[in-house]
Formats: structure tokens, C-alpha cells, sequence
């Protein structure tokens, strides 16, 4: 009989679904391409000093050779020669060029309570000593403060703190490019849109542009991922606070102690952990905001060194493995194992990647047939070595043939310019 559907049918289906049309519009635009740090270190606010990112990374440089250099350290957490040696000299270059990608100058827990004119003045020396960090190019490409949570006990606190570390940027020369403010101990969406509010009235306070003030928000608490009516807030966030989440960072201690977790099995590897990350992740995807694996608090000091540094790889790599491409850091000797994991877990990605993308570009029969969704994961996991310093443009260059815009836009179409297949 042929086609028997009329353009009124087309029309009565696009009005049915105009709400849906609006809804994937509005709540899930997609990733914004802009670069993720692997990690974010945690540091009590009135300890940063400027140059506290090459302290770390002298103090982690330091304490591998004491432990018989990067190459060792690099066989002892079981990454395989052939890519140690491709690996070893660019964990090398980052530890002296860029140790942390990502700083937060903690008021939190890391901090505690220190009396309101202690923290007044700790407040406005960390906006004065972030703004000198960023004048002088010593700070990390993304740094910020986390204040404390927006609970009874500590709103009016915190609040207090947001604002006087907000206004002493904007006083000493305007807010950083990488600025990150992070909430913590988030239990309803309430207590999001309320910070949303917030950030509106200092963006109009300031003279802000609309949106600048983005935040993170911290996963730490079972009420948010299973709410009293038996729904999961943690998903109705992208919608509470349109644009201004930046990411979700799942905290590993206090989540498990608010299960009732015994100590010394508390771990990103718990099942309940697992279980909160899940729903994490499937509450943001296609949404934009990015996730955040949390810490391990084994550190790699003293005579339990090398089992701190071999559980810390493995770690950052199951993180990775499941899509969580950053992860939390609470001392300098846990960066070296850091990035020899995630730069071995992209570089050991990269020549499969790239040989299916070349042939995706360029129409190749291959043994794998992509389509456009691996593709863009798979020139996603190209992208993120690109940024944190694991795999060279000039590699991108040579072997896929495409330029950091074009990668870009093959990994998120909807805001880059995406290189198409030749037909």
C-alpha cells in the first residue's frame, strides 16, 4: 500500500512528544567539552600557600626516588614494562610541570570549627592567596574552596564563608577561569536549589555574568540517593539546579559510616559503594555534569608504603575502568601512582582507539564495524588522555589525522564541530 501517514499524523506525534522535545532540551544537552581534571586534592584552607602545587610535587618526586625511582614504583604497581617505559618520562614532566590539576581549600571537615572570626579571616586570605597563586601562574588549572554543608548547624557558616572567599576574587581582580566551589554533605535537592539561589544573588551582586557561579556537589548521604518517598533525589538535581551543577563527587567515608559500615571495611570498593555510584551515574548521564570517584585514606608513608601505592593504582584504575574519571587525592605521594595508573589506562587505550577512529573517519572496512556512539567514546577516552598530558596532539595528529577540535567534536557532537565520515 505504500506510506499512509499524513503530515497530520507527523503533527499530532510532534505534539504529543513537544514536552519530551523540551525536557532532552533542557535536562540532558550533553557533555560541554571542556576539560576534567584525573583528581582533586583536598588541603585545610589556611595551610595553601601559592606555591603549595610544586611543594606537592617535589614532595612526591622526592619521596619515589627514596622508594627507588618512578620505574620502580611503576613495576611494583604492576604496569606492564612496554607501557611503563612509554609512561614513566610523562608522569615524570607532570609531577614537574602540573602536580595537580585540581586544588580544594577545604572548610569543611578538613578544616572544623575555628570560631566565625577565625574563619572570616581565613576566608578572605584564601581568596587573596588564590587570586596572587593564579597572578603569578603557579596555580593548579582548577581550584576553589569546599565550605561546609547546608544543615541547620553550619547553613549561616557556610553561607558567610561562600560569600567573603567569593567577593575577596572578584576585590583582588575577578574570578578564576577554573573556579570550583564545592557543597558538601548534600542530603535533599532543596539545599541545591537553595545554593543555586545563592549563587544568583552574588553573580548579581558582583556584576556577574549569568551562570558563572557553577558548583559541585558532594554524594555523602543515603537520603540523596534514596529519598523518604522512595525516589532518588540525586536525579531530579540536573532539573533542581538547571546549569549550575558542575559535577557529583561520591564521598567514601561518610557515606558508608551513614550505612553503618564498620571502619575498616569502608572502601570506593564497597558494594554499597557501588551501588550509590551506579545510581550516581545513571541520575547524570546526558546531562553534562561529571562524576567523581572519592579517596582512599590509606596513604603511602612509612613502612606500609608500597601496599598504600599498590592499592591506590588499583583503585584509580577500577575508577576508570567504570567511567569515573577523577578521583580524590589527600596526600603528595599518592599523585605519582595517580597518574602512572590513569596515564597507563589511556595509553593502553590509545592505539586500538585510534586505528577504529581513522577507519570511522574514513570509512574503512575493518573487524569492528562503530557506530557514531563508540565512536564518541571512543574519541572521549582520546580526548581525556589529550588533557591530563597522557597522549600528544602530535600523536592525534599522526594517527587518526584530526586536530583538537575535531576530536572534540567527534567526542561531543552536540557542542563541537564534529568531523563527519568522508563518504
Amino acid at each position: 500500500m505504500g506510506a499512509v501517514l499524513t503530515p497530520a499524523d507527523v503533527a499530532a506525534a510532534d505534539a504529543r512528544l513537544a514536552e519530551t522535545d523540551a525536557l532532552l532540551e533542557r535536562a540532558y544537552p550533553g557533555d560541554g567539552g571542556s576539560r576534567q581534571p584525573v583528581h582533586t586534592v583536598y588541603v585545610p584552607a589556611d595551610r595553601f600557600e601559592p606555591g603549595l602545587a610544586t611543594q606537592w610535587g617535589r614532595s612526591a618526586l622526592d619521596a619515589v626516588e627514596a622508594a627507588g625511582g618512578l620505574d620502580a614504583l611503576a613495576a611494583r604497581v604492576g604496569i606492564e614494562r612496554d607501557v611503563a617505559d612509554d609512561v614513566v618520562p610523562k608522569v615524570a614532566e607532570k609531577l614537574e610541570r602540573e602536580p595537580i590539576e585540581d586544588l580544594r581549600l577545604d572548610f569543611e571537615d578538613g578544616y572544623g570549627d575555628r570560631g566565625d572570626a577565625a574563619e572570616d579571616a581565613d576566608a578572605s586570605a584564601a581568596a587573596s592567596r588564590v587570586a596572587e597563586a593564579v597572578r603569578d601562574g603557579v596555580a593548579p588549572p582548577f581550584i576553589g574552596i569546599r565550605f561546609k554543608c547546608f544543615e541547620a548547624a553550619t547553613r549561616a557558616r557556610a553561607i558567610r564563608t561562600l560569600d567573603l572567599f567569593v567577593g575577596g576574587l572578584v576585590d583582588a581582580g575577578g574570578l578564576p577561569d577554573g573556579l570550583v566551589l564545592t557543597l558538601p554533605k548534600v542530603s535533599t535537592a532543596a539545599q541545591v536549589e537553595a545554593m543555586a539561589e545563592l549563587a544568583e544573588k552574588l553573580e548579581r551582586a558582583h556584576g556577574l555574568a549569568d551562570g558563572r557561579l557553577r558548583f559541585e556537589v558532594q554524594v555523602e548521604t543515603p537520603q540523596l540517593v534514596l529519598g523518604a518517598d522512595g525516589t532518588s533525589p540525586v536525579a531530579t538535581l540536573p532539573l533542581a539546579a538547571p546549569g549550575r551543577i558542575s559535577a557529583l563527587h561520591y564521598g567514601t567515608y561518610d557515606y558508608s559510616a551513614s550505612l553503618g559500615i564498620a571502619a575498616g571495611y569502608q572502601s570506593m570498593e564497597h558494594p554499597a559503594a557501588d551501588l550509590a555510584k551506579g545510581i550516581m551515574q545513571l541520575a547524570v548521564a546526558g546531562t553534562g555534569i561529571r562524576l567523581s570517584d572519592g579517596s582512599t585514606n590509606i596513604l603511602p608513608i612509612g613502612e606500609g608504603a608500597d601496599a598504600a601505592w599498590a592499592l591506590h593504582a588499583r583503585l584509580v584504575r577500577r575508577s576508570l575502568e567504570r567511567g569515573f574519571y577523577q578521583g580524590w587525592d589527600l596526600h603528595p605521594n599518592q599523585l605519582p601512582t595517580r597518574y602512572l595508573a590513569t596515564f597507563a589506562f589511556f595509553r593502553e587505550a590509545y592505539p586500538a582507539a585510534s586505528v577504529r577512529l581513522r577507519a570511522y573517519l574514513d570509512r574503512t572496512p575493518g573487524a569492528v564495524l562503530d557506530e557514531p556512539a563508540t565512536a564518541r567514546a571512543l574519541a572521549g577516552v582520546v580526548l581525556r588522555g589529550v588533557e591530563c598530558g597522557a597522549i600528544g596532539l602530535d600523536e592525534v595528529a599522526t594517527g587518526i589525522g584530526i586536530d583538537r577540535g575535531a576530536l572534540v567534536g567527534l567526542a561531543h557532537p552536540r557542542t563541537g564541530v564534529a568531523h563527519a565520515p568522508s563518504s
